[in-house]
């Protein structure tokens, strides 16, 4: 009799069993299957007669086009399982797609439950949190196989389980599987990324397998950072950094990750190596030899102190400014506009005068996005004029602010960020009354059509709030990216200055920041974007403190167990050098300048327009306004630039001059011996090893003036041909 009573209690305490809601519970089925993906009928115009959003973004869109279109004819009302809506993906009618579910599956039984209820489209359920487990997960061997798992919560609920409802995507398919079990099997050591996704959410999660065996040695920092790591989560204590410089928190945090990878990291740099590499990166020029002797010198300090007397020199160069003119040009899209230099002048003039005198990056991007009035005096005023319409200029903000790509949420929403089409076209539209003549100001009217809804966009900040349709809503956008708690705009740029520095970003690409692209190191990149707001957004106390941790001081010749790491910063990478500053190199070792435009300018790096005529830096790969100007750093690789390098006048006219470098020499009677060990110092920073000298020397030496002369010039041909001197290492 108690039994009977506990039993009819606990069915007057079970909760009804709710109808199927169809955003949350119908739309991940149908974006699991693939049916609303952009190669089926989530293309922009849709397949088959059947236009589904993308991913699932409008789900009241899909849910029209489902069951009330064509007069619901894909849904079987009588019949749930002979639904159009069924029959094509479950394969028993021809199918574009292909089959995509199994007719006895949770997705299609979930399906058909729903049309059984009506195919009703309710007050949709809100998704108020998305857990993935595990988030990041540390193994010891090869082949290894985690489950993944995925919870989530509406309005507040209760967690529930849409495992099966998430998609797992891994990131590098040759290294991480992941099969209908939701286990993922890991075939390669390393760091690898998956991507999970649930709805609008998509959550990354990474999963660690160490490069070398679980016996191999580790460092004493290594073994207590073990210590202090979670097995099964590998969720690490946070480190303390508050009292640290930049270089210490720099090193401590990538030595941290090669250790957890198990990787070696290479011994520092010579003196030369680092001098050579700092001064390009830096300045953009080769180390003047006379610096190099001074920095050699045994007295003048401990090694620390000469490095970082060496920073500050070059920081405080007006060769620092030119080069960093020259880099951010590139990344705000500068170029001259048709039948006009004034503007260009002011703008690049202004840029100039900001990093010479250290004005902040913040108050730089202030004028940036307020700026009016005559923009061929009022330089940043041609910020907007560098963009053809109010969409391309929200676009500029987004590479150039936020380090991001908003233009996929024009025609859709972002497949793989939080931003949607009412946030791109309400970005565009605070942008929309700006003139973009000469005299750029604000008009009264202007407007652009949101692509949703085929009305006039709404002013927006994006992911954040509406904004009222008239007034100046710029300086609003100001404080969402550059001053907001979210640090975008410093989290951008100190990527940037990091892969200026290192090769590559802490995030790659640097204009793709998103959760779904985690950086290498996410708790360094954060604080360097604290520190750098910090410090009132001084580029040049960025730099300083990556130039000198030891992680930028390795030395670029890889270890044994280290070679195939090319984004943990176990070894220094190779890079070519950009255009403009090989060809200065090239200037400054032979002794002969490279002039532009009837001698406009008389260095590369100072022609800052890509449109200015200048054949020989087109063929060497300089960056271009069609291509957003990013830094990219394979340049003079291509068959036409290496080319130009062996057979062109960049190099052999130079070399055949009089008043070149080495034709002086020649005649001031020095010997072969000096002059190899002058160009070596001048194009490698270094002095010709003995072995180096010992070849060169019987090459060289001959009798006969003219063979000697020729025999010189193709040993300088070759040292400007070599690697060692194409590259920064």
């Amino acid at each position: 009799m108690i039994g009977l009573v506990w039993f009819g209690l606990m069915l007057l305490a079970a909760e009804p069993e709710r109808p199927i809601d169809f955003d949350t519970e119908i739309v991940p089925v149908l974006t699991r299957s693939g049916c609303n993906a952009g190669a089926c009928h989530g293309a922009a115009a849709g397949r088959g007669g059947l236009h589904l959003s993308l991913l699932g973004a409008d789900p009241a869109a899909d849910h029209e086009a489902i069951a009330h279109a064509f007069e619901g004819r894909r849904i079987n009302w009588v019949h749930p399982r002979k639904s159009l809506l069924l029959r094509k993906p479950t394969g028993h009618l021809d199918h574009g797609g292909g089959m995509l579910l199994d007719a006895d599956s949770p997705g299609a039984e979930r399906i058909v439950r729903w049309i059984q209820e009506g195919a009703l489209r309710t007050s949709p359920r809100r998704l108020s949190a998305f857990e993935v487990s595990p988030r990041r997960a540390r193994l010891a061997t090869i082949p290894a196989e985690v489950t993944l798992e995925a919870t989530a919560r509406f309005d507040e609920g209760r967690p529930e389980d849409v495992t099966a409802w998430t998609i797992f995507q891994s990131a590098d398919p040759s290294a991480v599987t992941i099969g209908d079990d939701h286990r993922a099997r890991i075939h390669r050591r390393g760091q690898h990324l998956i991507l999970a996704r649930f709805l609008h959410r998509v959550e990354p999660m990474v999963l660690v397998v160490p490069w070398a065996a679980p016996d191999a040695a580790r460092s004493d920092a290594a073994r207590t950072d073990a210590a202090r790591t979670d097995a099964a989560t590998s969720e690490r204590v946070p480190v303390d950094d508050s009292d640290s410089s930049p270089e210490e928190v720099i090193d401590r945090h990538v030595m941290r990750l090669l250790d957890e990878l198990r990787i070696p990291a290479s011994p520092p740099a010579t003196d030369t190596e680092w001098l050579r590499r700092v001064t390009l990166d830096l300045t953009g020029r080769l180390p003047d030899p006379t610096f190099v002797a001074l920095f050699l010198q045994t007295d003048g300090g401990s090694r620390r102190e000469k490095r970082e007397r060496m920073v500050d020199r070059l920081l405080s160069s007006d060769a620092f400014v030119d080069f960093w003119t020259l880099r951010f040009s590139r990344l705000l899209q500068m170029h001259s506009l048709p039948n006009e230099q004034q503007g260009l002048a002011a703008y690049a003039g202004w840029l100039r005068s900001g990093i010479s005198g250290g004005t902040g990056w913040d108050e730089m991007a202030r004028q940036l996005l307020t700026a009016t009035g005559d923009s061929h005096v009022i330089g940043p005023a041609n910020f907007g004029r560098m963009a053809a319409d109010p969409r391309a200029h929200a676009e500029l903000v987004g590479r150039f602010f936020l380090g991001m790509r908003l233009g996929c949420a024009n025609c859709h929403n972002h497949p793989l960020d939080k931003w949607t089409q009412d946030d791109y076209h309400g970005l565009a539209a605070i942008f929309a009354r700006l003139e973009r003549g000469r005299i750029v100001e604000l008009s009264a009217r202007g407007s652009v059509t949101n692509l949703r809804t085929g009305e006039p966009a709404v002013p927006r900040i994006p992911g954040l709030r509406d904004l009222p349709a008239d007034g100046d809503h710029r300086e609003a956008v100001f404080q969402w990216a550059v001053t907001g708690p979210n640090n975008y705009f410093a989290r951008a740029t100190v990527n940037r200055l990091w892969r200026a520095m290192f090769g590559r970003g802490l995030i790659e690409p640097p204009d793709d920041l998103r959760d779904t692209n985690p950086a290498t190191h996410p708790e360094l990149l954060e604080w360097l974007a604290a520190d750098f707001a910090k410090h009132r957004f001084q580029i040049r106390h960025a730099l300083r403190g990556i130039a000198l941790s030891d992680t930028y001081a390795r030395s670029a010749t890889p270890l044994d167990n280290n070679g195939p790491d090319d984004q943990f910063y176990s070894h220094a990478l190779r890079r070519p050098l950009d255009p403009e500053v090989l060809v200065d190199a090239i200037a400054d070792v032979t002794g002969v300048a490279e002039t532009f435009g009837d001698g406009v300018y008389s260095r590369a790096v100072a022609v800052i327009d890509p449109l200015f005529p200048a054949p020989t830096l087109d063929t060497l790969g300089r960056c271009n306004r069609a291509a957003a100007c990013e830094e990219t750093l394979v340049r003079n690789a291509t068959l036409p630039a290496r080319l130009h390098l062996l057979n062109s006048a960049l190099i052999n006219a130079k070399l055949a001059s009089d008043l070149g470098r080495l034709h002086l020499r020649i005649a001031a009677g020095c010997t072969t011996e000096e002059i190899v060990n002058e160009f070596y110092l001048h194009g490698l920073s270094r002095r010709a090893t003995v072995d180096e000298r010992s070849a060169w020397l019987e090459e060289l030496e001959v009798t006969d003036r003219d063979e000697r002369r020729r025999r010189l010039e193709d040993f300088v041909w070759s040292l400007l041909n070599s690697r060692q001197f194409a590259e920064n290492h």
